[in-house]
């Protein structure tokens, strides 16, 4: 049975929504059914938006130019990447990182100073991970060098199926250095609190939209941030049965949850109950709330 006593309830009157981008709002280069009049149902509501993606194989411009060709209006000051919080991280701390990203970033990282590594930094190298990378990553790691991960997903959701993120190499260079990484992306609470600092709103005035329960949804609430968990993008079958947590509402897709989110503005004592069996019990857009 999923744990939720620390389950945060949705804010009556949210300043501020974190919305994941892919599996969310489109798959690929498609966005997903209702996901465009949904996102403008709440630019109409004048509820601060900002969008939080761990894709850490394209710059930020290159997110927001196809967001845009799909219909979605998102502005680049609205996208909190991994890449950009992983480049400030690596600049306060005055690091020289090995860096193993994919190469489309390599514009967003600082450049090479030619110094001895003093970090190793993974981000999602796709095609470029590689026996002789992972290898170079794990020496500078025996010699006692951090490890900073990006993110640690463990799959993500493309057209043609599910593909293997970044995590797994992760987890391979710990297990193989006998070291732990330092996480930047979700669901890292500074990453979280990252976003609240930009809208200038605590906690409790936020809500996350996301695919991913453990990432997006529990790591929000770990912050104090309530959930939502839409069934889209990686999102599979009892995946919201989890010891770890429940989300603090489940949807069926991102237009449900803004559905849902904008009726509780005005119905706030309303709520949506779950029958034991797990079917929402007034069946309309929302299928459960915790």
């Amino acid at each position: 049975m999923a744990n939720t006593l620390n389950t945060p309830r949705l804010p009556d009157h949210p300043r501020g929504i974190l919305i994941d981008l892919a599996g969310v709002l489109h798959t690929g280069d498609a966005p997903l059914a209702g996901a465009q009049a949904a996102l403008m149902r709440l630019r109409e509501a004048g509820i601060p938006l900002r969008f939080l993606t761990n894709t850490t194989r394209t710059p930020r411009a290159t997110i927001v130019h196809k967001l845009h060709k799909m219909g979605l209006g998102v502005g680049e000051d609205e996208v909190i990447t991994a890449v950009h919080a992983t480049r400030k991280y690596v600049q306060m701390h005055g690091l020289h990182p090995y860096w193993l990203v994919h190469p489309s970033i390599e514009s967003e990282l600082p450049a090479p100073t030619g110094m001895q590594p003093d970090a190793v930094v993974v981000g999602d190298a796709g095609p470029y991970f590689s026996s002789g990378s992972m290898n170079a990553a794990f020496r500078h790691l025996v010699r006692g060098v951090p490890l900073i991960a990006m993110a640690r997903n463990r799959y993500f959701e493309e057209p043609d199926g599910l593909s293997i993120d970044m995590g797994a190499y992760v987890v391979a260079l710990e297990y193989a250095a006998g070291v732990q990484a330092t996480i930047i992306g979700k669901p890292s609470p500074a990453f979280f609190d990252a976003a609240l600092a930009d809208l200038g709103i605590d906690a409790a005035d936020a809500i996350m939209v996301g695919d991913d329960l453990r990432d997006d949804i529990l790591g929000a609430q770990a912050s104090g941030i309530a959930g939502v968990l839409v069934r889209t993008g990686k999102y599979r079958s009892g995946d919201e049965a989890t010891e770890e947590g429940s989300p603090s509402l489940i949807a069926d897709d991102f237009a449900s949850a803004v559905e849902a989110i904008l009726a509780h503005l005005e119905f706030p004592m309303a709520g949506v109950m779950q029958s034991a069996s797990g079917n929402a019990v007034n069946a309309s857009t929302v299928l459960a709330r915790v």
